[in-house]
This record gives structure tokens, sequence and C-alpha cells, in this order.
């Protein structure tokens, strides 16, 4: 019985893995997010599709861009979405030289949402370094924006690395499966990633079908409300 459950399990994680993601039509305020992966996306289409908000990579590590966020993130205004930047955390490198790579890269205007700082590997350094590196690009994001970013991650890390730290930081939590990512001691989850395997007119292939947690005025409200930022690095 044990075994029959088990391999039942295997069968349902391929299916959600390898079948086109499926939107959420009971969450109102719908989002994907891109890179360079994606190719050139006709953003007109997108907005169209009844997606209000987008998150679009912009750096990694301490001096990787990606080559397509500026036409991504000029096209995402035109298009009227509400868009997010977000960078890809290397735990070995120095947090303040990426805190240095992204704010040279992206700037957020007021309507922006926070920057997002996406976190998903350790490169080997211990939780304690870890969670150090992480208070350090956040506060530095935070002091210039005066706004708290969105920390993404997967729901395996949150509990091995997260859980506990940083309560008072907004979460996009990576979930694909159908029912909602439970957190920590109540927490709840600001934006879910709810699959990979979504399809759009205006994109080539497979992109993350996201979904806020809120009405679209709530949405709003977490957006960058004044445009008076700190330049010092």
């Amino acid at each position: 019985m044990r075994r029959s459950s088990f391999l039942l399990c295997l069968v349902f994680i391929f299916l959600e893995c390898h079948f086109p993601t499926v939107r959420m039509d009971k969450f109102e305020v719908h989002g994907i997010d891109v890179s360079h992966h994606q190719s050139r996306i006709a953003w007109d289409s997108i907005q169209a599709a009844q997606i209000h908000f987008a998150f679009v990579k912009a750096t990694e590590g301490g001096d990787w861009r990606d080559s397509l966020f500026c036409y991504n993130w000029e096209e995402m205004e035109h298009a009227k979405l509400i868009r997010g930047a977000y960078h890809f955390y290397r735990p070995a490198r120095s947090p303040h030289l990426q805190a240095i790579n992204f704010l040279e890269q992206v700037h957020l205007e007021v309507g922006d949402l926070p920057p997002v700082l996406d976190v998903e590997i350790t490169d080997g350094v211990s939780k304690e370094a870890l969670i150090a590196g992480i208070k350090i690009w956040l506060l530095e994001m935070e002091l210039h924006f005066n706004v708290k970013p969105i920390i993404y991650t997967n729901l395996k890390f949150y509990y091995q690395y997260l859980a506990g730290q940083f309560e008072d930081y907004p979460i996009w939590i990576a979930r694909y499966r159908e029912r909602e990512p439970k957190l920590a001691a109540g927490k709840d989850w600001d934006f879910w990633q709810y699959g990979n395997r979504g399809r759009l007119a205006g994109i080539n292939g497979d992109v993350d079908f996201n979904v806020f947690k809120g009405t679209i005025e709530e949405l709003e409200s977490y957006c960058i409300q004044s445009n008076v930022f700190s330049f010092a690095f």
C-alpha cells in the first residue's frame, strides 16, 4: 500500500512538471517572471492576456547583467504592466558588490515593485554566512529605495535556510503544486510562483506563472511611492 501511494505521488509530480501550467483563475492578480531565456517578448500581447505584473531578471552575482533586461524593462513600462526587477544572489560573492551591480543596472521609479532578491543556492557557504550576506544586500536596497525588498525562494530552500528569518519582508515563494504553499509560524506568502510551464501569446516557449495574494489595489500599495532615493553606493 505504501509503495502504491509513493508511485502515485511520483506520477502526479511527473504530470505537474511536464504538462503546461494551467492558470489559477481563482486569484485576481496574475503575473509572470522572465529573463533572456524567453528571448524577445511581445509585451503588448502579455498585457492583453490579463497579466497584471511581471518580474524580470536584471543581475546575478557581482558583475553579470541580463542581456535583455533593458529591452524588457522599457517594454514592460510601455505595456503598462506593474514591473519588478530581481537579482540572483550568489552567496560566495560579496553582497555589497552584488548590491552595487543591481543598483547600477536598475533604476526603479514610482509605481515599480520593490527590488527582489532571488535566493535558492548556498554556493557552499554556511547558513550563518548566507543569512549575514542576505541581510547586507537587503539593507542596502532598503536604504537606497526606502522600501523593503521582496525575497524569492522555493519552498524547500525556505524551510532549510530562511524560515524564522526576515519575517517582516514580503516573500515570493516557488511551489509547483495546486495547493497553496504554507510557511512557518503562520506567515503568509505575498507572491506565489505556481508553475514553470505557462504558455502565453507573445512568448516563444514556457514561462513561469505567478499570482499575488490580494487585489490589484493592494499590489499597487506594495509599489514604490516616492522617487526620493539615495544614490550613494
